[in-house]
């Protein structure tokens, strides 16, 4: 979208404000949980909660980009040696009591639209989603600048998306998370956490100037690109697990994906810093999508 001439407040500018490009991070735990489900379930699944559950990701999604804008400013870790794409309080197309209130805003709504899952999950659902707010907002106000970032991403883009996502839509009495179910939980979140790593690698410098301890800032360049690489050839290595239920394709296909990441880690190595490294993030969202594509199709051939 066309960043020039955002009216503050907008529509617009709230549309900026939520980072569309990273919704596939949030897309891809459910639709392999849900392929997950398909294929177990010879696609009886429970329907409902596979939207209520692409839903609350997206807006769980949504609520934690305005609130990484919003504290992000106010601590000024966004400001004129930013290297990342721009932020609307930062670029003042949302004022930041405006954000406040959507951050609000957002919140609820995730748990709006969260509330229907304890019909198929039980009281235990509360407990879920309250961690997922809970951890929302400690990801950017401590977390991430504790080196934990990288650890959040594995459990909720990876571990409790994907788990949940089988467990709710599988038919009742069927409702048992397999140890096939966990690896690929682990697995989807190793692939996503790619974009993390190269987002703070790409800021590794000014995050260190600011006092913001990534696990990028920890490592240091060289083996935060050793990690980049790992993480995609750990995924598709812990993907073989689909080989003993017969899903030889879901442990096959995720290979193209594969490919492409080390193509995309090579161009991370070539660029090494600057602005220019936001191709490599646009490149880790592609692949993150066709790898969750991969994997499902693989699932349901």
């Amino acid at each position: 979208m066309d960043e020039h001439a955002v009216q503050t407040n907008s529509a617009k500018a709230w549309v900026l404000a939520s980072r569309p490009k990273t919704l596939t991070g949030a897309a891809v735990p459910v639709m392999i949980g849900t392929a997950l489900a398909l294929r177990d379930a010879a696609w009886q699944i429970n329907r409902m909660p596979a939207v209520l559950c692409f839903l609350f990701a997206f807006i769980m999604q949504i609520d934690a980009n305005f609130i990484n804008d919003y504290f992000d400013f106010i601590r000024h870790d966004d400001d004129e040696n930013r290297l990342g794409p721009k932020r609307a309080c930062a670029q003042g197309w949302i004022t930041t009591a405006a954000m406040r209130r959507g951050i609000a805003i957002v919140t609820v709504l995730a748990c709006m639209v969260g509330a229907p899952l304890i019909v198929w999950g039980g009281l235990e659902m509360i407990i879920c989603g309250a961690l997922c707010v809970v951890f929302c907002f400690l990801y950017t106000t401590h977390l991430s600048r504790m080196a934990m970032g990288d650890v959040l991403v594995l459990l909720f883009f990876g571990i409790l998306p994907v788990v949940l996502t089988y467990y709710l839509e599988m038919p009742a009495g069927e409702q048992h998370v397999t140890c096939e179910v966990f690896v690929a939980s682990i697995a989807c979140g190793t692939v996503v956490d790619a974009l993390l790593v190269v987002n703070n690698y790409r800021d590794l410098e000014n995050d260190r100037r600011v006092g913001k301890r990534t696990l990028a800032v920890v490592l240091g360049p060289a083996q935060t690109r050793l990690l980049y690489l790992g993480l995609g050839i750990t995924a598709c290595l812990l993907g073989l697990v689909f080989i003993s239920s017969g899903s030889l394709w879901a442990s096959l296909l995720p290979m193209v994906y594969l490919w492409l990441h080390v193509g995309t880690y090579r161009k991370l190595v070539q660029i090494n810093q600057g602005r220019a490294l936001n191709r490599v993030l646009g490149d880790t969202a592609r692949n993150i999508f066709l790898y969750g594509l991969l994997v499902a199709v693989g699932l349901l051939l």
